[in-house]
């Protein structure tokens, strides 16, 4: 199979870089997966789980938020926040998601509708986390 160079980097890190085989991202418009070859383009994320897959092993990486970008060169992922599934504190982001749910309702229209959909996708990630934890 044929590799691209990728890299995902947030804020923090440079939280990967090297060649690989495919990558599925958390798209906001939907999920899309990047092979060797991919016309360029860019998007935005949601938060999700991105899989990385290189030399038949897959590496899960939450990301938050940010933008991706398809180019000739490859592959470039700029995530507000990027952690391993590994590294994930799941009790500070159950405790995240519990002050998201206090502050639901301070908020109306758009903005609740917004606030609403970026928690659906919180717990999503925490319910991914939770039955990986279980295996």
């Amino acid at each position: 199979m044929a590799t691209f160079h990728f890299d995902l980097v947030s804020p923090e890190k440079l939280a990967f870089a090297g060649e690989v085989d495919q990558v599925d991202v958390p798209g906001l418009e939907g999920d899309f997966g990047v092979l060797a070859g991919h016309s360029p383009f860019v998007a935005a994320l949601r938060p999700g789980i991105m899989t990385i897959t290189s030399g038949g092993t897959k590496q899960m990486i939450i990301v938050l938020g940010g933008l991706a970008e398809v180019n000739d060169k490859g592959l470039t992922v700029l995530a507000d926040v990027a952690t391993s599934l590994q590294d994930l504190d799941r009790a500070a982001f159950a405790d995240q998601i519990a002050a998201m749910e206090e502050k639901l309702a301070e908020k109306e229209g758009s903005v609740l509708d917004r606030a609403i959909e970026r928690l659906d996708h919180f717990k999503v990630i925490q319910q991914h986390v939770n039955s990986t934890a279980m295996h």
